[in-house]
């Protein structure tokens, strides 16, 4: 366990932007990525804003109607297995092999492994479903399995890259990804693996969308400017988002000896559970604030250390003020006042992708210098007393930074990123 971990290529496809330039400007200048939306052309439907994605049209079940960038070039055997939110994901890896310095030959010979992390489809298991009862059973789409369940990502990008390292998906609702990139680095640490590639991925359409609305988890503020409002009184639910995101951490000595681009060290994690609800958090954040206790003593850090938290905090009542007296548990019974932001104001929540979509946030936030503010903030909570959470992008490189992910059932999972240093 004496080796050490280190992030060394980002890809992004998100409602800020699709690629690491874009996202970083929109972070600086708390620029969101929201916009109105519409269902089934009913007027009636509450959800009226997501976090989409431009630049792609994957609205049909059928991949031969799609669009998306010029830029990206993929053979159809890819095309025809996958869902929308795999196109997504094979965007957002091919940017990060390019940013990690990394050749498609690179990453087949064993050392690299592949972590995803998705609900699956939705949307394609009910149009092909569909098809298989119109038919009675007598028909079906060979790819119907493959694209549509929660472990489509794996499948296809795996076979795509032909990645023969340790492939797997986790499914734990918002937390997700945020497992994924937590077994990545225990298998770096352990020897077991190189390199891994953690992706995440979610769509933006009814069938992902609308359940949540049904279980009235989601804003139906219609106004894109103030619909998703992490931490504020006025707060009245998430906002959905979808994209892709894919992460590469890497053994630091394999990264420097190939002369890797260095975003940030990895430098431990955790994770518990709530053990109260299968939907809502612990009233007073006690799973979580056993995660974050846990992530300090895996990084053998103090709370004092920690410069910068990306908060979990999707704009729910429920959600925010448990993370609200979790944080202060943590961090104010210790003395320590970190500064505290939710990304979330920007991106909406994007459901499984957002922990590691975050944590590359984090990598962006310590290699560029920078604190991205809360956007939408105008009244905080009262449970929010004594935490420092700025209105504004701050100019000030965090030099340790704290990321929160919390999911269904109370799953609770944090990591700490720091400073890399030659």
């Amino acid at each position: 366990m004496n080796r050490t971990a280190v992030v060394t290529g980002l890809g992004f496809i998100t409602p800020i932007g699709n690629d690491r330039a874009a996202v970083t400007a929109s972070l600086r200048t708390l620029r969101p990525g929201l916009a109105p939306i519409t269902f089934f052309d009913n007027p009636a439907v509450s959800v009226k804003v997501a976090g989409t994605v431009r630049e792609f049209d994957v609205e049909s079940p059928g991949w031969r109607d799609w669009r998306w960038p010029a830029r990206y070039d993929f053979p159809r055997e890819t095309l025809r297995s996958l869902a929308p939110h795999g196109l997504y994901a094979l965007c957002a890896v091919e940017q990060a092999l390019a940013d990690a310095g990394l050749a498609p030959d690179a990453i087949t010979d064993g050392g690299t492994g592949l972590y995803c992390a998705s609900a699956g489809s939705a949307f394609m298991t009910h149009h092909q479903v569909a098809q298989i009862y119109a038919a009675r059973g007598e028909r079906g789409n060979p790819m119907t399995v493959v694209t549509s369940i929660a472990g489509t990502l794996n499948f296809n990008l795996a076979a795509h890259y032909r990645i023969r390292g340790a492939v797997g998906g986790f499914a734990a609702a918002c937390a997700s990804s945020s497992h994924a990139l937590g077994c990545a680095l225990d298998d770096i640490r352990l020897g077991r693996q190189t390199r891994m590639l953690v992706v995440g991925a979610e769509e933006t359409n009814a069938a992902t969308i609308l359940p949540f609305a049904a279980m009235r988890a989601l804003s139906t503020n219609a106004d894109p400017a103030t619909a998703s409002r992490p931490f504020d009184q006025a707060r009245d639910g998430f906002v959905s988002a979808g994209g892709a995101v894919c992460l590469i951490l890497e053994e630091t000595e394999a990264a420097r000896r190939r002369g890797a681009p260095i975003y940030a060290e990895l430098a431990g994690w955790g994770a518990a559970a709530d053990g109260h609800s299968i939907a809502v958090s612990h009233p007073e954040g006690a799973g979580l604030a056993a995660a974050m206790r846990r992530t300090l003593a895996d990084a053998g850090l103090a709370a004092t250390d920690i410069d910068y938290v990306n908060a979990h905090a999707t704009s729910t009542p429920a959600g925010d003020r448990s993370e609200a007296l979790a944080l202060r548990s943590v961090f104010s019974d210790a003395g320590a006042r970190p500064r505290i932001s939710s990304t979330k104001g920007l991106t909406g929540h994007p459901l499984s992708m957002s922990g590691v979509m975050e944590a590359a946030f984090c990598a962006l936030a310590i290699r560029d210098g920078f604190i991205p503010g809360n956007a939408n903030l105008v009244t905080p909570d009262e449970a929010c007393t004594g935490l420092d959470l700025p209105r504004a992008t701050i100019d000030q490189a965090p030099r340790v930074v704290l990321n929160n992910s919390s999911g269904f059932g109370g799953s609770n999972v944090c990591h700490v990123l720091r400073c890399w240093k030659a």
